[in-house]
């Protein structure tokens, strides 16, 4: 979304109308009367483009041209059937992710402990038993009743019951120990990603909906329901009508007369009359628009003039011709 001037009559074509009553008409002092100044403009206003955050299809776009909105105001609808299947999907990943964070914080069973303590217990059992095996097969060996072999087969046996008795002491370890503060703090990333990712999705489920962010006027609709936009993509212009402007070119030799928040009268051509102060001056000349009839006028510097108007009733509207009429400054 962004601004631009309301695109009423081509500027070039306000600044030749303006042009041609400064020169032709003797400047913008009023005929016969130098304690005022007289210049004819164009009303223009500020445009709002409203596009769309989210790609999809536009569901519902009831508004037509000419249509005065509110800000906040709903204009249209996306589908949204996309976004709320993968907040579906990412909602149940929250809830397993929240589910395997409560399993480490919570730490081993009291069941899962017992199994292992008993194993640990069974082991050493075994092993006591491998012991004394080995130590008999020793004896034997000493006697010259038994085999070098036999002896060997116990040690071996004796040996892979130690080892296993170490592992389930290891394992009984971990169990009564818990998780690691790392995989902790693992888990409680993963919710955090997922919660993230949610948050996203139902923030794209908002943007569907295209709402104003002025109050104003649809002046142009550019886009029609059934359509399938692109993140970016315009749906229509709202103008601003209630902070219109008019501007005017003054020749360089009456700039001194003016100033910044100067009253000024301004007269439609129906004769509507609305007072408006100046809110712009420009600070550097420029050229008359090629347009102007005569190669003379069209060397002539001017400078851009800029008197905000009240206009909450709407009565000013875009590229509507005017004449503003400003009491002369004594220039200092």
């Amino acid at each position: 979304m962004r601004s631009r001037p309301s695109r009423g009559l081509p500027t070039d074509v306000f600044a030749v109308v303006a042009l041609a009553s400064a020169v032709l008409g003797g400047g913008c002092r009023g005929k016969g009367d130098p304690e005022h100044l007289v210049a004819s403009g164009h009303v223009e206003a500020t445009d709002v483009r409203i596009a769309t955050k989210v790609s999809g299809r536009l569901a519902s776009f009831p508004l037509r041209e000419g249509d005065v909105v509110k800000r906040d105001q709903e204009l249209g609808r996306l589908e949204t059937t996309d976004p709320d299947l993968a907040l579906r999907q990412a909602r149940a990943e929250r809830e397993q992710a929240a589910a395997e964070l409560r399993l480490r914080l919570a730490g081993s069973r009291p069941e899962d402990i017992g199994e292992i303590e008993a194993q640990v217990a069974s082991a050493r059992a075994e092993l006591e038993g491998a012991e004394r095996d080995l130590a008999r097969m020793k004896d034997l060996l000493a006697r010259g009743s038994g085999t070098t072999k036999s002896r060997d087969d116990a040690q071996t046996h004796r040996d892979m019951l130690a080892a296993r008795l170490a592992a389930l002491e290891q394992a009984f370890a971990r169990v009564r120990t818990g998780y690691r503060a790392e995989e902790k703090d693992a888990a409680r990333a993963r919710v955090a990603s997922v919660e993230a990712r949610i948050a996203q999705l139902e923030q794209q489920v908002r943007d569907a909906t295209i709402t104003s962010p002025l109050d104003g006027v649809v002046t142009e609709k550019i886009a029609e329901p059934g359509e399938l936009l692109q993140v970016g993509s315009s749906l229509c212009v709202v103008t601003d009508l209630a902070s219109a402007w008019l501007t005017v070119y003054v020749p360089e030799a009456d700039l001194g007369r003016l100033r910044i928040g100067q009253d000024a009268e301004v007269v439609t051509d129906g004769g509507q009359s609305r007072t408006g102060q100046v809110t712009f001056v420009a600070s550097r000349a420029e050229f008359t628009p090629r347009n102007v009839q005569t190669k003379d006028e069209r060397v002539k510097l001017v400078y851009r003039v800029k008197i905000g108007l009240d206009n909450a009733d709407g009565l000013f509207k875009p590229g509507m011709p005017a004449e503003a009429r400003l009491r002369a400054v004594a220039a200092q």
